[in-house]
């Protein structure tokens, strides 16, 4: 975060939780129990839980909520069944005790490519894979976690000050998640969780913000009777994730995640950002949602991310503006040979991606609203060029002999011959492209990007009906 600029941080940092600013169509989560009845008296034993699920008594909600098939279905049981039994047996838990089952899910960007950082518009949605956690309270002031792969990681809620230990760990969001819901006034308890999450890290689909909103939203179910809503639950990822992770992201993974379906968004005012559902089934577009993973190594890419809000920040500067958002756009085209001199012509271009795509998903938005496809099509693609062009995140500059987003891409354009369409996504250099890509050329287009790429590198997705849940309680 060293190359991080303090105007830029300062915006970000700068997080104020308004908890009525989300309307209850976008969903806020507090289900009027009263307020001395502790969360674990509105869950389920964990027997009760496992013999319901054996019975087929979620499957509905399980269909629903990972957009699975028969096969699908049957996964989606065992891996519930996994957590639950990994819940009892990792913390020692009797059958009989209550536990609730809680979700965060990882996001895929459909417009707005490092627009949110700058006070742009985005659009995004959340998706079919998720952190999942099986949770229950300990009745001590120490959170437990165990994540599959991962060594017990404990969080003593006596200390919540950001450790410098803890940065870039699971660790530091736990803390700051709790740390930021402490704040607001509630009294956060202790709790054992089970957790299983298959948001490949590093995948672009932001596998921090998926476990970020899971947290909080099992903080809001066990300790503040489901009363944070969506919007309080993104910030408060992101907040953990800026001061006590140190990664300088945006607001948009988070918002992704914690509202959920796919989501138009308006970070004009960053303290009340207007989030509105996008109702349009993608299910009947004809087409399939694919990410392709490009192998390529993450190492020591955090101040190519962080290069791109500062030298936005710094065109923005030369006008006295915090963000471009606030910059008339006529009056940053008419300065472009200052701002050359000034600022360089790499954060020039960065500009004027900037104010092309915060209109680029405003009409992508419009184009879902009124069901045309094709046209978002068309404005995701335009996205995907201007991002090559201007914004230049396909690779680091620091290594132009590595280029496996650009291959991605080439693979990709080349195997749908005109149809569909690709693109980076997400914060770029490296990780992974999106493709929308015709049903019936899914096939060869998954043939295709794994013989270039390597097998098991293109995932089909779907978008998730919900965000941050309470799945089963």
């Amino acid at each position: 975060m060293k190359n991080f600029s303090k105007i830029t941080l300062e915006i970000l940092l700068k997080l104020r939780y308004d908890k009525d600013n989300l309307t209850e169509g976008l969903g806020r989560r507090r289900r009027d129990r009263p307020e001395d009845e502790e969360g674990s008296k509105n869950m389920i034993p964990c027997s009760t839980l496992l013999d319901r699920l054996a019975a087929g008594e979620y499957d509905e909600r399980l269909r629903y909520i990972y957009c699975c098939s028969d096969d699908g279905l049957i996964r989606a049981r065992a891996r519930v069944r996994s957590v639950v039994e990994g819940f009892q047996h990792t913390f020692g838990r009797p059958e009989d005790t209550p536990v609730g089952l809680f979700s965060g899910p990882g996001r895929t960007e459909l417009g707005g490519n490092h627009s949110d950082h700058q006070h742009g518009r985005v659009l995004a949605a959340s998706i079919n894979l998720d952190a999942l956690a099986c949770a229950a309270p300990n009745g001590t002031s120490v959170i437990r976690i165990l994540s599959e792969g991962y060594p017990m990681l404990e969080v003593t809620l006596s200390d919540l000050i950001p450790d410098e230990r803890e940065r870039d760990t699971s660790a530091a969001l736990v803390r700051g998640v709790a740390a930021k819901i402490s704040s607001l006034g509630y009294t956060v308890g202790g709790f054992d969780a089970y957790v299983s999450s298959n948001v490949l890290g590093g995948s672009g689909l932001s596998s921090s913000a998926a476990y970020e909103v899971m947290v909080g939203v099992t903080i809001s179910h066990l300790f503040c009777h489901d009363a944070l809503t969506a919007v309080q639950l993104a910030q408060i990822g992101q907040y953990a994730e800026n001061v006590y992770f140190g990664k300088p992201c945006g607001l948009m993974d988070q918002m992704a995640s914690a509202v959920g379906s796919a989501v138009a968004i308006d970070f004009a005012d960053i303290e009340n950002p207007q989030v509105r559902r996008v109702d349009y089934d993608f299910g009947k577009s004809g087409h399939a949602l694919c990410i392709i993973d490009t192998g390529a190594d993450h190492a020591d890419l955090t101040d190519e991310y962080a290069a791109i809000p500062l030298e936005m920040g710094q065109v923005a500067a030369y006008f006295g503006k915090p963000v471009l958002r606030e910059v008339p756009e006529a009056e940053f085209r008419a300065s472009i040979p200052a701002l050359r001199e000034k600022t360089g012509d790499r954060a020039v271009l960065r500009a004027i991606h900037f104010f092309a795509e915060d209109k680029r998903a405003a009409e992508e938005a419009a184009a879902l609203d009124a069901g045309d496809f094709g046209h978002f099509l068309r404005i995701a693609e335009q996205s995907g060029h201007s991002s090559y062009m201007y914004l230049q995140n396909i690779y680091c500059a620091l290594h132009p002999k590595e280029q496996a987003v650009a291959i991605a891409l080439a693979a990709a354009e080349d195997a749908l011959a005109g149809e569909g369409m690709c693109r980076v996504h997400g914060g770029g250099f490296a990780g992974t492209i999106q493709a929308f890509v015709p049903l019936a050329k899914l096939d060869g287009f998954r043939a295709r990007m794994e013989a270039v790429l390597g097998a098991g590198r293109c995932m089909v997705l779907s978008i998730r009906p919900e965000g941050g849940i309470v799945l089963i309680d």
